[in-house]
C-alpha cells in the first residue's frame, strides 16, 4: 500500500517546464530551463528583452508569481447549506476566488465552456481582494476572522499611489488561472466600466492573446438620465469578450425579434413562404454588366457597385419567381430572401439596449421578486446573463463558471435557461464571505446561497412538471485536512507526536474525501455513494473510479467483511482495473490487518491501494 498525499494544488510551473522540455529538449540544463537557449531558439535577442510593448505596473512580477504558486488549501463540504446534495450537479463555493481557482485546477482544467465575471470596478468604493504573496491562504483565513467580527477588508481609494496597480494585481492572477479552466472552444465575458476598461483590455490581450479578442460589448444599463452628473450621465457598462482559442470558438446567432420577423412577408403567396426583398448588387466584385429578365426588364448595378450573382444564378431565380419587381411590377428588381433559407437568428451586435437585456432597475426587481433586495447597488439583470448564455451555450451539459458571483445572477440565469430549453447546463459560483450591513445576511455569500435557493424554488413553482436540477452543493475554502509539518528545533518532539495521526482534529471523512477528489482531479459534482461494511463507512466515487474508507479504526476482525464488500461493489459496477482505493494508514489495528487487506484486494484486481 502506497502511502502518499500531496498537500499542494497542481504545480503549474512544473507543468510548464515539462511542456517546454518536451518541445525544446536542448533547453534542459540539469533539470532547469536555460532561458537564454530558449530565447535563442525563438529568435529573440537578449537586448530586446527589456523593450517589449505591453502594460506594466508596480507588482506585476509578483502578480504573475502568485498565479503560479501552488496552494495547500482545500474545500470542505457544507451539506446543511446545500440543496439536493445527492443529485445536483451545481456547485457553490465560499472563499477567496484566487485560492479557489488554484484548488479547482486539476478537477476542472479545460472543462469550462463559459466564464462570466463581474469584478469590482475600482470606483474608489469597491471592495478589493487583498492578496498576500507569501501565504495567501493564511492571509484569507486571518481575514475571515475579521469578517466574523464584521470588519470590512479594504477599499482602494483614489488617493492611493497604487490605485490602478492594486486593482491590476488583484485581477491578473485570477484571469491567468481562469484561462486554464476554459475549454478550447470556451470564452470569457467580463463586465467593466471606464475606470479600468483600458487596463483590463491590455491585461486580457496579454493573458488570452490579442488574436482571441472577440468583442467589446456596450450594455445600456440605465434608462434614466443622471442630472446631477458633473459632465455626462454615465448610462453604459462594457462587457469584454475573449475566446480561449478563436479557431475553435463559435457564437450562436441571436434570435430574431418581432420587428425583424415583420420584415418577412409573402404578398405573392410564394410556395417557399415568407421573404424579404434584398438588393441584387454588392459593394465589391468584378461584374457590373446588365441583365435582362424574362419580363423584359433590364437591370444593371448602380454606379460604383457590382452584381451579387452571375448570369446562371440570376436566370434560375428569375425562372423560380424569386425576383420581386414591386407591387406594380415596375420597381427596381430585388431578390426574395426566404426566411426558410437563411440562418436561424441573426449575428449579434455589440450594442445591447436595456429593452433587450434589461437594466439595473430591472435587476433589482429580479431580486424583489424573490423577496430579496436592498443589498446590492448595481446587480446584473437575469436577461443580460440569459443573452450571454444564449450566445455561447451549445451543449445540454456545458459548464458555466462565475468566480465573482455576487448576487447570484449567473446561477439564476442558468436555471432559467434550463427550464426554458429543457437543458442541463451546470454552474460553479464562487463568492467571498464579505460582510454586509443587512439584518438578515451577515455576508454576501449567505445572500448568494439564498438567492440560488429561492430562484430554483420559484422556477420549479412556475413549471411543476419540470424535473430539472435546481439544487447545489456548497463547499467552503479552508486549510488542508492533513496536518502541515511546521517543526522547529524547539517543537520537533511535539510535531512528531502530532504526526502519529496526521489528520487535523475536527475534520470529517467527507472533508477528506473532498480533498482527495480535488487532488486526483475529480469533478466535485460526480455521484458519491456510501455503504456500511461491519460498521465501517465506504464511499464509492463516480461509478467506482475511487473507493475510500476513512474510518479512524479498522479492526483486524473487520478486514474480511470490509474487503468482500468493496470487491462485490466494484464487480457489480464493472469499474475496471483503474480503480483506486484509499485508507487511513494509522487506522489499522496492526500491520497484519493492513497486509491482509492489501493481499485480498490485490487478489481480486484492486492493486491501486493508497493510504493517508
Amino acid at each position: 500500500m502506497k502511502k502518499e498525499f500531496k498537500l499542494i494544488s497542481k504545480d503549474l510551473i512544473k507543468e510548464n517546464k515539462a511542456k517546454l522540455k518536451s518541445l525544446f529538449p536542448e533547453t534542459d540544463k540539469d533539470g532547469e530551463i536555460d532561458v537564454v537557449s530558449l530565447l535563442s531558439l525563438l529568435g529573440v535577442e537578449n537586448e530586446e528583452q527589456n523593450e517589449c510593448f505591453g502594460l506594466n505596473w508596480a507588482g506585476k512580477k509578483e502578480a504573475k508569481k502568485i498565479a503560479l504558486k501552488p496552494t495547500t488549501a482545500t474545500l470542505r463540504p457544507v451539506k446543511k447549506l446545500s440543496s439536493a446534495w445527492d443529485t445536483t450537479k451545481n456547485i457553490f463555493i465560499e472563499g477567496d476566488n484566487l485560492e479557489v481557482l488554484k484548488v479547482l485546477q486539476k478537477s476542472y482544467s479545460t472543462k469550462v465552456k463559459l466564464i462570466y465575471i463581474d469584478p469590482p470596478y475600482n470606483t474608489g468604493k469597491d471592495f478589493v481582494y487583498s492578496d498576500n504573496y507569501n501565504d495567501n491562504l493564511r492571509n484569507y483565513l486571518e481575514k475571515t476572522k475579521q469578517f466574523e467580527n464584521g470588519e470590512r477588508l479594504t477599499t482602494n481609494i483614489e488617493k492611493s499611489g497604487r490605485y490602478h496597480a492594486n486593482w491590476l494585481n488583484m485581477i491578473y492572477p485570477r484571469l491567468s488561472l481562469a484561462r486554464n479552466l476554459l475549454r478550447q472552444d470556451g470564452a470569457i465575458f467580463i463586465s467593466i466600466d471606464d475606470n479600468e476598461y483600458d487596463n483590463l483590455k491590455k491585461v486580457c490581450d496579454e493573458i488570452f492573446g490579442e488574436d482571441n479578442f472577440v468583442a467589446s460589448v456596450i450594455w445600456h444599463k440605465k434608462y434614466t438620465r443622471s442630472n446631477d452628473a458633473s459632465w455626462f450621465s454615465n448610462n453604459h457598462d462594457y462587457i469584454l469578450v475573449y475566446a480561449k482559442n478563436k479557431n475553435y470558438f463559435t457564437l450562436n446567432n441571436q434570435e430574431r425579434d418581432e420587428s425583424q420577423l415583420k420584415a418577412y412577408r409573402n404578398p405573392d403567396n410564394h410556395p417557399k413562404g415568407v421573404w424579404k426583398a434584398t438588393p441584387l448588387h454588392a459593394k465589391s466584385g468584378t461584374n457590373n454588366s446588365s441583365f435582362t429578365f424574362k419580363n423584359g426588364v433590364v437591370w444593371a448595378p448602380p454606379k460604383g457597385t457590382y452584381r451579387r450573382f452571375n448570369d446562371e444564378s440570376m436566370k434560375k431565380m428569375d425562372e423560380n419567381e424569386e425576383i420581386w419587381f414591386g407591387e406594380n411590377g415596375k420597381q427596381i428588381p430585388q431578390r426574395k430572401s426566404f426566411l426558410s433559407e437563411v440562418k436561424d437568428g441573426v449575428v449579434p451586435v455589440t450594442i445591447w439596449t436595456y429593452q433587450e437585456v434589461g437594466h439595473t432597475h430591472e435587476a433589482n426587481n429580479d431580486l424583489k421578486n424573490l423577496s430579496l433586495g436592498g443589498v446590492f447597488d448595481n446587480p446584473k439583470p437575469v436577461k443580460l446573463l440569459r443573452r450571454i448564455l444564449d450566445l455561447v451555450i451549445q451543449s445540454d451539459e456545458d459548464l458555466v463558471l462565475d468566480f465573482f458571483a455576487g448576487s447570484g445572477t449567473t446561477g439564476h440565469a442558468v436555471l432559467e435557461k434550463n427550464l426554458a430549453e429543457k437543458k442541463n447546463v451546470r454552474y460553479i459560483c464562487v463568492q467571498l464571505p464579505e460582510p454586509i450591513k443587512d439584518k438578515k445576511y451577515q455576508k454576501i455569500s449567505d445572500f448568494t446561497i439564498n438567492r440560488l435557493l429561492k430562484a430554483g424554488e420559484m422556477l420549479k413553482n412556475e413549471s411543476s412538471d419540470w424535473m430539472g436540477d435546481i439544487g447545489f452543493r456548497v463547499f467552503k475554502l479552508d486549510s488542508s485536512n492533513i496536518r502541515p509539518w511546521e517543526a522547529t528545533v524547539d517543537t520537533l518532539s511535539e510535531q512528531i507526536d502530532a504526526y502519529v495521526s496526521p489528520i487535523l482534529d475536527g475534520r470529517s471523512e467527507e472533508d477528506l474525501l473532498t480533498e482527495l477528489m480535488l487532488k486526483r482531479g475529480i469533478d466535485l459534482s460526480v455521484n458519491i455513494e456510501t455503504r456500511l461494511f461491519d460498521g465501517l463507512t465506504v464511499s464509492c466515487v463516480d461509478g467506482g473510479k475511487l473507493f475510500t474508507c476513512f474510518a479512524k479504526q479498522i479492526p483486524a476482525s473487520s478486514v474480511e467483511e470490509l474487503t468482500r464488500g468493496i470487491i462485490d461493489w466494484h464487480n457489480s459496477l464493472k469499474a475496471g482495473k483503474d480503480t483506486v482505493c484509499y485508507f487511513l494508514d494509522d487506522a489499522f489495528e496492526n500491520n497484519v490487518a493492513k497486509t491482509n487487506l492489501c493481499a485480498i484486494l490485490e487478489q481480486h484486481g484492486l492493486t491501486n491501494l493508497h493510504s493517508l
